[in-house]
């Protein structure tokens, strides 16, 4: 069998035409690139927080035109501006105020979340229905939308994942996480019944703790929503949610829907307090409320380290524990928390060897001898030996060079030393008389 053939002439005219052709386009590649200078430096940011945006350009060196583009775009200040700052939409509509427009001044309002042209700056006359796009580009870095992190840039709406890199699709769990797995929460639904009598006026419907997020409450009935916050600094408040509208509690957005049979109730969250949503009796009929969110699980297992070895040498083994752990607080807590969220699974312990090294060479040696003597001073020895140990624990004589590091022990020692017991003659006593010698 055959293991080659020759070519033909029609297969060489293929394979030379192929070799032409790549050789053409990587050139064409090179030349396409080659067309344009190197890209110029970033140039600021269009915001100093909040997340903004930047861009760096680059100059075509041909006489004719280039392919591709000659300017690119990255987010920047992609951090947290502070409270006071306010909205940066809102602050393009305000810097207005001072213009007239058609003869009148006006306090302009953000108009957010248009459908049709989210990157043109359009407000609305405080007070009035008048709407007017006052810019046909909003600055680069407004958002697109206000639940969103998509911005605009040159007017144009642009994707940007939770990562905050344009053009990215990654997004957050319904735990807040940027591409997490969801596993940081648990999901808790139920419905409320109410069963308020005549001496009990209001009563609690569910706790939602601080963190938790996507939270919604439907209210069917007469009764009434209320809430009850506390922070995490132990102060308190109350809101009555008597209104239609949006509210900010403890620095939490709630949007409260009132209907003449039912009231709605949504945060986005997360919660920056624990939360009490409870309810007030109008005792004309019972109600029911069904509820919703997305609850932080705050006390997690989090696996130890391994503990200190059995040995120090030889061979030894070491193991590691789980303990509970307060996300919120940053602190070991008992296990008990830990077993409140079934989605905790406690880890088990891990069991590895340590100190695998040989022992060094040591001196060991045998029990003493009998003193030589029992009393008067004496001598009693020991053979002493240089020894090793293996990682199994048997122990093997050496040469004794090996345990030169260490002072070899002695192998006699004085014993007995205190003097021995001798008899002691004392002085006679004086003579006595019998008595019947004495008349």
């Amino acid at each position: 069998m055959e293991c080659c053939r020759r070519a033909t002439p029609g297969t060489l005219l293929l394979f030379l035409a192929f070799l032409l052709l790549s050789s053409r386009t990587a050139r064409s590649e090179e030349d396409r690139d080659g067309l344009w200078d190197a890209w110029g430096p970033w140039s600021e940011c269009s915001r100093t927080c909040g997340g903004g945006a930047s861009y760096s350009l680059r100059r075509c060196l041909s006489s004719k035109s280039c392919e591709g583009r000659n300017i690119r775009y990255r987010t920047c200040s992609n951090v947290d501006c502070p409270p006071e700052a306010g909205d940066f939409r809102a602050q393009q509509c305000s810097a207005h105020n001072d213009v007239k427009h058609h003869g009148q001044f006006y306090e302009w309002l953000p108009v957010s979340n248009d459908p049709d042209n989210p990157c043109s700056l359009k407000c609305q006359a405080k007070g009035t229905t008048l709407v007017v796009e006052l810019a046909p580009k909003v600055l680069d870095g407004t958002r697109c939308y206000t639940e969103s992190l998509d911005m605009c840039i040159s007017g144009l709406c642009q994707i940007v994942g939770c990562d905050h890199q344009l053009g990215s699709t990654v997004k957050e769990d319904n735990c807040g996480v940027c591409n997490g797995d969801g596993s940081t929460c648990r999901l808790v639904r139920g419905q409320y019944k109410s069963q308020l009598s005549a001496t009990k006026s209001d009563d609690t419907v569910v706790a939602i703790p601080y963190g938790s997020r996507h939270i919604r409450l439907v209210l069917k009935g007469p009764d009434h929503l209320y809430l009850e916050t506390k922070t995490l600094q132990g102060a308190k408040g109350e809101n009555s949610l008597s209104s239609t509208g949006t509210f900010l509690v403890d620095n939490s957005s709630v949007d409260f829907q009132k209907f003449p049979d039912k009231e709605i109730l949504r945060m986005a969250g997360p919660l920056t307090a624990d939360f009490i949503v409870k309810i007030r009796n109008s005792g004309s009929a019972d109600s029911t409320v069904q509820f919703i969110f997305y609850q932080p699980i705050i006390h997690r297992w989090r696996e130890t380290d391994f503990f200190p070895c059995s040995a120090t040498c030889g061979g030894g083994y070491q193991l590691t524990s789980a303990e509970c752990y307060d996300l919120r607080s940053n602190r070991v807590v008992a296990d008990q928390y830990c077993h409140y969220y079934p989605e905790n699974i406690k880890p088990k312990p891990k069991l590895q060897e340590c100190n695998l090294d040989p022992c060094p060479a040591r001196w060991e040696a045998t029990p003493w001898t009998a003193c030589s003597s029992s009393c008067g001073g004496g001598i009693q020895s020991r053979a002493v030996s240089c020894v090793e140990e293996d990682i199994q624990g048997h122990v093997t004589s050496v040469e004794e060079w090996k345990c030169m590091y260490t002072p070899k022990m002695p192998i006699a020692q004085p014993c007995n030393i205190f003097d021995c017991p001798k008899w002691l003659a004392q002085e006679w006593s004086p003579v006595t008389v019998p008595s019947f010698f004495v008349h």
